[in-house]
C-alpha cells in the first residue's frame, strides 16, 4: 500500500465504542471525513443505515461518519488512525491492525488504559504488533456524553514525533468544541489517564458513604500524588500528572452530573454495596497499576486499599477508614 494513495485528511477510527463514535460523529459534524470501524457487521451497519446507535443513545449520527466492518478497508482509506478499542481487546486488535497497516500510517490511542497483562504500556503494543512507527497517545477530561453534544472540551496529545502532535492538531481538533495541546510525555500521559480511572474508583466509593467534601478534597490532591510517584518512577514527567491527562481527567470522571457519570464513578459507588464483578477501564487500571507499583516496590496507599476492595478482601467501610487515616497521616 503506497502512502499515495492513502487519504491524509481522513481520520480512520478503530473501534464503535461510545468514546470512538462520539469523537467521530464531532469530527464529521466539524466537516471532517472519518470512517470508523466496528468488529460486528450489524453495527455498522446500523450507523450507515439509521445514523444511530445504542452504544451512544439518544445522538443522532451525521451522515459524514461512515462505518466499515473491515479493517483493510479502514486503513486502505485513512493515513491517520485512532484507538479506541477497550483495553481487555486492544492485543487482538492490534495483531489485526498489524497485518494490514504499513510504516505509512501514523496512530494514536485514545484507550486510558493500561495493557491487562505485564509492564507494556498501549503506545508499546502498537510498536510491538504493528509495523506503525509514528504513534502517540490522546488523553484528558472528556466524556462521550460531553464530545457527541458538541460540548467544549480539550485534549492533550503526547508523542516523541513532532508529525503525530501535529496531525492530530490539525486532524482532531474541531474550532470551538474541540482543542488539542501538545505533549512529549508519552509515559505520563498514558499513565495519567489510565490511573486516574482507577482513583476515580476510591471517590466514587467515598462519596457513597458519604465522607464529605473535605475528606473528598484531600482524597483527589492524594491521589495524584500517587499517580506522580508511580509515574515518574516508570520514566513520566510530575506536571503532566496535574495537568490534563491527570487532575483533568479525574476531576471529571468523578463528576455527580447524571447525563455524564462514569463507569469508574459508578463502579465506585456500587462497590459501597459489596465486592462487584470488574468490568471497565477504571477497575482494570487499578489491578494493572498495582501490579506495577509492587513489581517496582513502590507504596501507593490508596491504590492498594482500592484494590483489596475489588478483591473483596476488605469492607467498603473498612476501606474508606483505611484511605482517611492515610490521606491525613501523609498529608
Amino acid at each position: 500500500m503506497s502512502s499515495l494513495s492513502l487519504d491524509a485528511g481522513r481520520v480512520g477510527i478503530l473501534g464503535a465504542g461510545p468514546f470512538g463514535l462520539a469523537l467521530g460523529s464531532m469530527l464529521a459534524k466539524g466537516g471532517r471525513p472519518v470512517t470508523i470501524w466496528s468488529t460486528t457487521p450489524s453495527v455498522a451497519e446500523s450507523i450507515n443505515r439509521d445514523h444511530a446507535c445504542d452504544r451512544l443513545p439518544g445522538h443522532e449520527l451525521p451522515e459524514g461518519l461512515v462505518a466499515v466492518a473491515d479493517l483493510g478497508e479502514l486503513v486502505g482509506l485513512a493515513r491517520f488512525l485512532v484507538l479506541a478499542v477497550s483495553s481487555e481487546s486492544a492485543c487482538d486488535r492490534l495483531q489485526t491492525l498489524g497485518a494490514v497497516a504499513t510504516s505509512s500510517h501514523i496512530a494514536v490511542h485514545a484507550l486510558g488504559a493500561l495493557a491487562p497483562e505485564g509492564d507494556r504500556r498501549i503506545s508499546q503494543l502498537i510498536a510491538d504488533e504493528t509495523p506503525i512507527l509514528r504513534s502517540g497517545v490522546v488523553a484528558g477530561p472528556s466524556m462521550a456524553a460531553d464530545i457527541a453534544a458538541g460540548r467544549t472540551t480539550s485534549l492533550v496529545c503526547a508523542s516523541e514525533f513532532d508529525e503525530v502532535t501535529s496531525e492530530s492538531r490539525r486532524l482532531l481538533s474541531v474550532p470551538s468544541v474541540m482543542r488539542l495541546y501538545r505533549s512529549r510525555d508519552v509515559i505520563g500521559a498514558e499513565l495519567a489517564s489510565a490511573l486516574s480511572g482507577a482513583y476515580t474508583i476510591a471517590i466514587g466509593l467515598a462519596d457513597g458513604l458519604d465522607v464529605g467534601i473535605g475528606t473528598r478534597a484531600v482524597l483527589v490532591t492524594r491521589a495524584i500524588s500517587e499517580m506522580t510517584k508511580l509515574g515518574t518512577a516508570m520514566g513520566g514527567t510530575a506536571k503532566t500528572f496535574s495537568g490534563l491527562a491527570g487532575l483533568g481527567n479525574l476531576l471529571v470522571r468523578s463528576s455527580v452530573e447524571n447525563d455524564r457519570i462514569s463507569p469508574s464513578y459508578s463502579f465506585g459507588l456500587d462497590l459501597v454495596k459489596g465486592p462487584a464483578r470488574v468490568v471497565g477501564e477504571g477497575p482494570r487500571a487499578a489491578i494493572a497499576g498495582l501490579r506495577l507499583a509492587r513489581s517496582r516496590g513502590i507504596s501507593l496507599p490508596i491504590l492498594e486499599t482500592v484494590g483489596n476492595v475489588i478483591a473483596g478482601e476488605v469492607s467498603a467501610r473498612d476501606a474508606a477508614s483505611k484511605i482517611f487515616e492515610t490521606v491525613t497521616e501523609e498529608e
